[in-house]
């Protein structure tokens, strides 16, 4: 069994408030439950434009979740280009 994690790091310019921010969150989170991933908030929560997530896969080969966490990373890409500041990628076997 392998467990990757993927951490994204996301500007967000046009937050304007902690709830603007959580809300494009959310939605965002809602457009990744395609893929068979768990999403969750887990830095930056008191900031308007930052945001933090850990977004996290369970396979049986380290090649098919890498595969999985790379599509993720390129939906969010894709959907709104330049947002993502930072990405690091993580196995546990």
């Amino acid at each position: 069994m392998v467990v990757g994690l993927l951490t994204v790091e996301l500007h967000v310019p046009g937050s304007r408030s902690l709830e603007g921010q959580a809300g494009s969150t959310a939605a965002r989170q809602d457009r990744l439950k395609k893929f068979n991933v768990a999403v969750s908030e887990v830095e930056h929560h008191d900031l308007w434009q930052r945001a933090g997530l850990a977004i996290v896969t369970v396979g049986t080969e380290q090649a098919h979740a890498d595969r999985e966490l790379a599509a993720v990373a390129d939906e969010i890409e894709r959907v709104e280009p330049g947002l993502i500041t930072r990405t690091e990628v993580e196995f546990l076997t």
